[in-house]
Order: C-alpha cells, then sequence, then structure tokens
C-alpha cells in the first residue's frame, strides 16, 4: 500500500470518451480524492463544463480546464493518473509517469498481457512499452487484490473479460468445470465501442437491431485465456462471441460449461448444486460488488447499469449435462471505470466501496 497525502490528487488522461467521462464523475464525488488534471487534445483549453454541461453545476468542476497531455506537467501535479487512452496511445504515458514515479492506472490494453508476442499477435503491432509488462499488475480487486495495493501500474481489465472471469474463475480453481470447451456469449451495449464517429454506431445502424462482430477472435480472448490459464494450471482456449445490442450501457454474459462430474442422477446433481453454491459463497460472500443471485433471479442489466457491481447465477442443464452462468454489469463502470477507481482505492489504503455506493 502506497503512502499519499490526504485528498489524493488524481489525473485523467483522456477524459472527455466514455470512460473519461464516467471516470470524472466517480473522481469529483470521491470524499478522499482531488482532481487536479483533465486531458483531452481536442478539448484542450475548454472547462470541464463546458464539455459536459452535466458536471458544470459542481463545486470541484469549476476550476477544471481541459488541457493537452503532457506526462513531465502531469507527475508533477498528480499522484495517480489514470489513462482512458486506445491500445498503443496509453503506453506513451505509461512509461515516462511510471519512472517519475507516479501510479498509473491504465484502462487501455496496453498492460493486460504478460506476453509481448502475444501483445503482437491480437493487437497488430508491436508492443510499445514490453519491459513494463512484468511489472504490470492485473487489476481485478477480486483476484488481484494483494498485489494491486503495492502496485504502480495497473491494468485494469476489459469488459467483457471481466463479465466472463468472475464467473468462471472460482469454478476452475475448484476443479468443478473441465478447461476444454469453454464457450462465452456476451451482449454490450454500444458505449463499449467508444465515443467516436463511426457509420457502425450511429442510432439508425445500431437501434433495432443485434449483431455478432470481432468473430471468431475478439482482441480480449487473449487477456481472457491468459487469466483462465493461469487458473488452470495449463493452456485454455475458449469460444467466445460478442454482440452488439441496441442500448447505451451493460454486458449480459452467457457461459456455457462442462463439469467435471456427470450429474445425470439426481444425487448426482443435488451434490454438484451444493458443491458450485459453496465455491461462489466462499469466493464472493465477502466482496461487496460481486452479487450471487438465488432462487429463480437472473442476472439484469437494468439492475447493475450506473454500479460497480456484477451479477452471477447459474443453472444446471441434466438434459445436456452442461452448467449454465450468467452474469451482467454494467461495461462502463464494473468493466471500466468504476474498477479502475475500486483499484485506486486498495492501493490508497481506501474502503474499497469509496466513492462507489
Amino acid at each position: 500500500m502506497h503512502s499519499f497525502p490526504t485528498p489524493v490528487r488524481v489525473a485523467i488522461v483522456g477524459a472527455s470518451g466514455y470512460s473519461g467521462e464516467e471516470l470524472v464523475r466517480l473522481l469529483l464525488n470521491h470524499p478522499s480524492v482531488e482532481l487536479v488534471a483533465v486531458t483531452s487534445r481536442q478539448n484542450a483549453g475548454q472547462s470541464l463544463g463546458q464539455v459536459f454541461p452535466k458536471f458544470a453545476s459542481h463545486p470541484k468542476s469549476r476550476a477544471l480546464v481541459f488541457s493537452d497531455p503532457d506526462a513531465a506537467v502531469l507527475s508533477r501535479q498528480a499522484d495517480i493518473v489514470f489513462l482512458a487512452l486506445p491500445h498503443g496511445v496509453a503506453a506513451e504515458f505509461a512509461v515516462p509517469l511510471y519512472k517519475a514515479g507516479v501510479v498509473v492506472i491504465d484502462l487501455s490494453a496496453d498492460f493486460r498481457l504478460r506476453s509481448a508476442e502475444v501483445y503482437r499477435d491480437f493487437y497488430a503491432h508491436e508492443h510499445p512499452a514490453p519491459i513494463l509488462l512484468q511489472e504490470a499488475v492485473y487489476g481485478l480487486p477480486e483476484v488481484y487484490r494483494a498485489r494491486i495495493r503495492n502496485s504502480r501500474l495497473i491494468a485494469s481489465p476489459g469488459c467483457y473479460p471481466t463479465s466472463i472471469l468472475l464467473p468462471t474463475l472460482p469454478l476452475l480453481r475448484a476443479g468443478l468445470i473441465k478447461s476444454t470447451g469453454i464457450i462465452a456469449n456476451s451482449m454490450s451495449g454500444v458505449s463499449g465501442a467508444g465515443r467516436k464517429a463511426d457509420i457502425d454506431y450511429l442510432f439508425c445502424e445500431c437501434n433495432e437491431s443485434v449483431r455478432a462482430y470481432g468473430v471468431p477472435r475478439h482482441r480480449h480472448l487473449s487477456e481472457i485465456e491468459q487469466e483462465l490459464s493461469l487458473a488452470a494450471g495449463e493452456a485454455i482456449t475458449i469460444q467466445f462471441t460478442p454482440h452488439l445490442i441496441p442500448v447505451n450501457r451493460g454486458i449480459h454474459t452467457t457461459l456455457y460449461l462442462a463439469p467435471t462430474r456427470h450429474f445425470s442422477a439426481p444425487e448426482d446433481g443435488a451434490r454438484l448444486v451444493e458443491e458450485i453454491t459453496e465455491c461462489y459463497h466462499a469466493a464472493y460472500a465477502h466482496e461487496p460488488f460481486v452479487r450471487v443471485l438465488s432462487g429463480k433471479a437472473l442476472p439484469d442489466t437494468k439492475n447493475v447499469v450506473g454500479t460497480n457491481v456484477v451479477e452471477i447465477a447459474w443453472r444446471l442443464d441434466p438434459r445436456t449435462g452442461r452448467l449454465l452462468v450468467l452474469s451482467a454489469e454494467d461495461n462502463i463502470v464494473k468493466g471500466a471505470s468504476g474498477q479502475a477507481v475500486q483499484s485506486m482505492n486498495i492501493v490508497c489504503g481506501f474502503p474499497e466501496t469509496m466513492g462507489l455506493v
């Protein structure tokens, strides 16, 4: 855990995108931090209230003016810097900030992978700072909390990986599911594509329409398979298909998993139900942002949008012999900015829920 003066000084590089905007909202209302800088090349010189009128009347926003990002300046202004930038660009700022002793929380994919070769394979260019890959900690608090606490470079997970890893990792570690044949189908709101002008994401192209994309090799597969493989102690390959749905925010994921034990007999099924229940209870009973549903309840994006919570539920299907696990989260909060703030709270020694409930 790091030692910072209170309030902790934080800055956001790339504050004009959806994740950046959500970081602004969360950090303006965080009781133990001071948002000292917001950067955006296209909005440089404009006040925060001009770019985001929703924040214009917030007392902490009035002195904030967008500036051009400058790592040297930011390292003097802030103790912690959030990078809400595209992959490939984030590393340009992460490297000098890290060298200057600043804690960097990166929301891009630049430091999520441990292998520069895998990064090149999935992102189609050389890794911009491979020497830092071994320094970065994958910022999934429920899994890497202890490592996050002392890290100065935190790679906040992708939105899809969060919705897949949190339901799957406990089962895999407990040996309750096979490491082969994992299938994940996910649906995401349009904000997951980022705040950009692109024909595919115009209202008339998305509304009243559902379509798959990134088939069969979405970039997030790289970090999903990395983390599943680490948990299983063997290389894991999964089938993952993301879909775009006509809502602003939210991700719903359905996982098709094979239990390690056959459960056609009623007593076998009852025993497996009990083991899965105990597994999730052991993993998440004390986690403030994981809600394991019981009874007939199933994950629903309307219950998590605007929160840092991921919902999880599951069903055994005796007809197919499969375990169905479902999750829902807000792709911008738990899938991006909220999770990054959760990691910041851990780094600073704050209550993990501070500024997030």
